[in-house]
């Protein structure tokens, strides 16, 4: 199949191990975060991480858009349901991320709340059409990727006047959540996280385009090279992070050139800009508090904002202490870290975000890298 065979080529990519091996400096360290969980899942399934250099360290990155919703806000969703009566239709794995009181929306629904796993806004707006009686609250996280979906929604419910129709919006923005690790305490002060530069997001920067991220490299000193998500681009990418860095160069380049601009996708940004606008601050998951990281609803879509419709606030909850889900997401411990990984917490009784979704460092892991963990005996 076009553009996926090629990429998976066992022959090119044993190819690029061996340029990687010839060209990392053995004198040195390097540590590249892959952001995004699309590329964590492809480094674990297809063994990538065994075919580098072992002086090239993968970090894992916050860029699973599950993983980083704060259990305060699924707290949200899940009150609109059972004590609102709303309608909540969400994405399914947002369907299983624990919340407060041993609670998840998928519990929530066992315990009588009207709870509906959708495939996108279109189907929230749709529910909404056939059940003019009922409030409908689409319940809509993701980076900038799944935005323009949203605000499509959004400005076709206004066309539509439909009344009975609101978006819970908690959408992120992936540069404001580079910003935020490049300015941490593990990056800046204490080390912790040896980054030298970032695997750039596949399906965001089709999206928004290269040219956020050359702030990173300009302001930052760090390399950023956009990739796809097939294993091929993963290791051309980490080739050319390692020639930049070999080279001192901090530069943005685009690996993923068969769908990614400088400019992203015109359209879809003034259609979300039109929509949404800044939020002053918003809690992630791992990261805390982060400023100017994700959108809200602007005034004049303001019937269709969740948040104001029904007067709701939205109050921290602490994580699970046992689990180490924000320090993974901050690339300062790996899933194996985690006391709880693999016995307690499994996909089938998550107990951190990151054991959700397949774009999680946990579930990434737990599913595809388990067997380095296993020390082979001899027979």
């Amino acid at each position: 199949m076009k553009y996926i065979d090629e990429f998976r080529d066992g022959d090119i990519a044993r190819k690029i191990a061996d340029r990687l091996a010839d060209e990392a400096d053995p004198g040195r360290r390097y540590g590249f975060m892959e952001f995004c969980g699309g590329h964590t899942h492809a480094i674990s399934r297809y063994g990538v991480s065994e075919l580098l250099p072992p002086n090239v360290r993968m970090i894992h990155g916050p860029g699973c858009p599950v993983c980083v919703l704060p259990i305060g806000r699924i707290d949200l969703a899940i009150r609109l349901a059972l004590e609102r009566g709303a309608i909540v239709c969400t994405y399914g794995d947002t369907m299983r991320v624990p919340a407060s009181d041993g609670l998840s929306l998928l519990r929530a629904k066992a315990r009588g709340g009207d709870i509906r796993m959708v495939y996108s806004g279109a189907d929230a707006l749709h529910i909404a059409r056939h059940n003019p009686d009922r409030e409908v609250v689409f319940f809509a996280i993701g980076f900038e990727t799944t935005t323009p979906p949203t605000a499509l929604v959004i400005d076709q419910a206004d066309q539509e006047g439909l009344a009975n129709f609101s978006v819970l919006c908690c959408h992120v923005l992936t540069p404001s959540a580079i910003t935020h690790i490049l300015e941490s305490p593990e990056v800046r002060q204490y080390g912790t996280v040896p980054l030298d530069g970032f695997i750039g997001p596949a399906h965001v920067s089709i999206v928004i385009g290269s040219q956020p991220y050359e702030h990173f490299a300009r302001e930052y000193r760090k390399p950023v090279v956009i990739a796809g998500f097939e294993p091929l681009d993963v290791m051309q990418a980490v080739l050319m992070l390692v020639r930049q860095v070999n080279e001192g160069r901090a530069e943005v380049e685009n690996e993923f050139t068969r769908a990614v601009t400088r400019e992203g996708n015109a359209a879809a940004k003034a259609l979300v800009s039109r929509v949404f606008e800044l939020r002053q601050s918003f809690e992630w998951r791992g990261l805390g508090e982060v400023p100017y990281s994700a959108l809200r609803i602007r005034p004049r879509y303001a019937s269709f904002d969740a948040e104001r419709r029904f007067q709701i606030t939205y109050t921290p909850v602490p994580d699970n202490k046992a689990c180490e889900c924000g320090a993974i997401l901050r690339g300062v411990k790996k899933p194996t870290d985690c006391k709880i990984f693999g016995t307690v917490c499994t996909p089938e009784n998550p107990v951190g975000s990151c054991m959700v979704s397949s774009e999680g460092a946990c579930a990434a892991h737990y599913a595809y890298g388990r067997f380095k963990d296993i020390p082979v005996v001899a027979a």
